[in-house]
């Protein structure tokens, strides 16, 4: 194991993740609401946003299994990662633009920056056996997680000054210094994705003629794919409790501050709320590396997603900033050691070979599958009225999720996995 190339591969993490938390979190879903929907009536906001995502989670469904495939074909995962970031870190950038009631360009630009976002994570989390061994890969998913709470965070800090102080730093309003903030994650993104770049070799698995022939190649592949799932019976167990618990953690990531917007906490709560998160989450993450070696990675799992359906319920009797700050807190304690943790168990249960295929099959699969969360909140909340019952709609992900995992041998799956190898 290369210690440069395992630090390299965390950074991407520290480098993207200021798109979740500025972007996807905090900062552009409150602007959505208060100036790229300004003249939104009601609620309508919180459900063009949460439609938003679903069409975003659409696109990325239909990108990432068959970029997976060819980027496993042409052993070429690090300079498809870059592409796709260059993708999410421009259109960031261009968020600068949107300006009062722009909400629909605001719209395009969320998508093409969630493109960008969760292709080159498709790429990224293929790359994580390229840097670690089966016995090291646990802690080197969470440590990931660890940098991107921190980086995110780090940059979530200075993106929060800049909004609220922004007298100071010579802005002519709060609009523009949030502007500037958009271009800001856009280079940060690009600037600490250079060491993954750099430093990060893979094995190459084949070599095409070009580009048509590796895509042509990566769809037979994705149908190979499919086609021999049945050989991974707990593998395909796994993934059916991924889709239900992965989308219910993703809805509420992308959700909660335009739903905290909605009922009437402040901004300066909600981005603070936020930034309380990541730096919880840093130490809770690396933290959750011991608890998971110490009760097993599928039971510590249990516990994190049984703390997701407490949030959830809590969350729709929410009223104040303190039961937000409270419920950030709670979500800092376990996000990050819940999606680490699930990315590792769902490595182990792979072909070692098939990586970037078999993580871009799960891309196509919880995409489509993630469709579901922000568009049931925006469906319920549209029919009824009332974003406090699209909330509470996501607990039905949780319980479903928790209650498939129940099934799954991962001794077993590992077992399943190696002896396609053998083949």
């Amino acid at each position: 194991m290369n210690p440069k190339a395992v630090r390299s591969w965390m950074m991407y993490d520290w480098a993207n993740s200021a798109f979740v938390t500025t972007i996807m979190a905090a900062v552009m879903p409150i602007y959505y609401k208060t100036v790229a929907g300004a003249d939104l009536a009601g609620n309508t906001a919180e459900n063009y946003w949460g439609y938003t995502q679903t069409i975003a989670m659409i696109f990325v469904a239909l990108l990432c299994p068959v970029m997976g495939a060819i980027a496993d074909y042409s052993g070429s995962k690090v300079r498809f990662l870059s592409v796709f970031m260059f993708i999410g870190a421009f259109a960031t950038i261009a968020m600068a633009l949107v300006g009062n009631n722009d909400w629909l360009l605001a719209s395009i630009l969320v998508v093409i920056g969630t493109i960008g976002y969760a292709a080159s994570n498709t790429f990224y989390d293929g790359l994580i056996t390229e840097v670690s061994t089966p016995e090291t890969l646990n802690a080197v998913s969470n440590k990931g997680y660890a940098m991107g709470y921190l980086g995110g965070g780090l940059l979530l800090l200075v993106n929060l000054v800049m909004i609220e102080k922004w007298k100071l730093f010579g802005f002519p309003d709060k609009t523009f210094a949030t502007q500037t903030v958009f271009v800001t994650v856009g280079i940060w993104w690009i600037l600490f994705s250079i060491p993954i770049m750099r430093n990060v070799r893979e094995t190459a698995r084949g070599t095409a003629a070009g580009f048509g022939d590796m895509m042509q190649r990566g769809l037979q592949r994705i149908g190979n794919t499919m086609r021999t799932l049945k050989h991974y019976p707990e593998l395909l167990k796994y993934m059916a409790s991924f889709w239900f618990f992965n989308d219910g953690i993703s809805t509420v990531i992308v959700m909660a501050t335009i739903y905290g917007s909605g009922i009437g906490i402040e901004t300066m709560d909600l981005i603070a709320a936020l930034l309380i998160t990541q730096f919880v989450g840093y130490p809770s993450t690396l933290l959750f590396i011991k608890f998971a070696n110490r009760i097993g990675m599928k039971n510590s799992l249990y516990c994190s997603l049984t703390v997701y359906v407490i949030i959830v319920l809590l969350g729709y009797f929410m009223t104040s900033a303190l039961h937000f700050y409270a419920l950030a807190i709670m979500v800092g304690f376990v996000q990050g050691g819940s999606q680490a943790t699930a990315r590792s168990l769902y490595a182990t249960l792979v072909p070692p070979s098939r990586t970037a295929e078999f993580f871009g099959f799960l891309s196509l699969s919880s995409k489509f599958a993630a469709v579901a969360g922000p568009f049931v909140f925006s469906v319920v909340g549209t029919i009824t009225g009332s974003s406090r019952l699209g909330i509470l709609a996501l607990l039905a992900f949780f319980i479903i999720g928790i209650a498939l995992l129940f099934y799954v041998n991962f001794d077993k799956g590992r077992k399943e996995a190696l002896a396609s190898e053998a083949v």
